[in-house]
């Protein structure tokens, strides 16, 4: 267990060194001379080169400077248009990105968990039928089309939640801000995002559980007098996990691609908008900055999953895995070989003795 999880996380630093060479080069190395943004008063054109002071240096130590300032200062630059620092609009933007897409795995699984599982129980019903009809709506849907209808009928036709803002969690601004206001203003968003994701993976929980109910040691279990309460959660869900876990830990991109498009309709000041922004008027120290951080972002996404896979299931273990396949391989033959000329194991005595 200790051994897999150094060996994923050195994985995980070689990857971040990847991205941070990777980005490197889409920023620094790619674009020419005319390929940088305007300031604000769009009278001059400032080179990110120059910002980074790595001009007049070979690529390596352009890139070692890079990587230095960003690992030992967290120095991503400043804005081309507002000149703040990167970091501190990215700590500003941040959390609201996180909350919206925490909360709405959160209340994703919550929703597909108990309909997967008791359409996987009771296949071919009047559930499952209705479950098939969600997901399609769900998978061809798109995020900004769930939005605004969410909106238009639980905002402002029936007036259950606020239409668009946002409330800050720790400092209150007038009358709006805390813990209530906070959550009483993400939940339509939370909604949105999660009946963006809730449908695929009630269909993958409903066909793994299936799949699972199928197994020997869940017949066993069966057999022996286990309840159906227990089998389920003994039994079938520690092994239907694995693979929600791990697309749990890939979805984490395709999410940040879904906030971006929620952040734009419930008006949330998180990354989507900064990226809009940034986008929109080719700021490119911004630009990169939340490239570089999501990527990151998506690389120990991914390192927990696996983490996570490795203590629902020890198996999981390369190793192991590799070791166990080792054992359980035919042994090979030749093509010269007959496979009746084969050397058999040797037979005990109580076996070779004539009857």
């Amino acid at each position: 267990m200790a051994a897999f999880v150094v060996k994923r996380l050195g994985w995980a630093v070689v990857l971040a060194f990847l991205i941070t060479f990777i980005t490197f080069v889409l920023f620094f190395i790619v674009p020419d001379e005319a390929k940088v943004a305007r300031s604000s008063n769009q009278d001059q054109l400032i080179s990110l080169a120059r910002q980074y002071d790595v001009e007049g240096q070979s690529i390596f130590e352009q890139y070692g400077h890079f990587v230095w300032r960003f690992v030992s200062q967290g120095d991503l630059g400043k804005s081309f248009i507002s000149h703040q620092a990167v970091m501190e609009k990215l700590a500003a933007a941040l959390p609201v990105t996180a909350a919206l897409i925490f909360g709405g795995m959160i209340l994703w699984l919550m929703i597909a968990f108990p309909i997967g599982i008791l359409s996987a129980l009771r296949p071919r019903s009047l559930l499952d039928r209705f479950t098939m009809i969600f997901v399609l709506v769900g998978v061809s849907a798109h995020p900004v089309w769930i939005g605004l209808i969410l909106s238009y009928v639980l905002g402002f036709k029936l007036g259950i939640t606020p239409i668009a803002g946002y409330c800050d969690f720790f400092n209150p601004v007038l009358a709006c801000g805390g813990a209530l206001d906070w959550a009483y203003h993400m939940l339509l968003p939370w909604l949105t995002f999660a009946l963006l994701f809730a449908a695929l993976y009630t269909r993958m929980i409903r066909a793994m559980v299936l799949e699972t109910l199928q197994e020997d040691y869940v017949r066993t279990a069966q057999a022996k007098g286990a309840g159906p309460a227990r089998v389920i959660r003994s039994h079938v869900l520690r092994n239907a996990m694995l693979p929600i876990v791990t697309m749990l830990g890939m979805d984490v991109a395709v999410a940040f691609g879904g906030a971006l498009f929620i952040e734009t309709v419930f008006d949330l000041p998180g990354v989507g908008g900064m990226l809009y922004e940034a986008a929109t008027r080719l700021d490119l120290p911004v630009i990169m900055g939340i490239f570089l951080v999501l990527s990151l972002a998506v690389v120990v996404a991914n390192m927990i999953a696996d983490i996570a896979c490795m203590v629902l299931d020890p198996r999981m273990h390369v190793s192991r895995v590799a070791s166990y396949g080792k054992q359980q391989r035919p042994p090979r033959f030749s093509r010269g070989t007959d496979r009746a000329s084969a050397p058999r194991p040797a037979q005990s005595a109580s076996a070779a003795a004539p009857r």
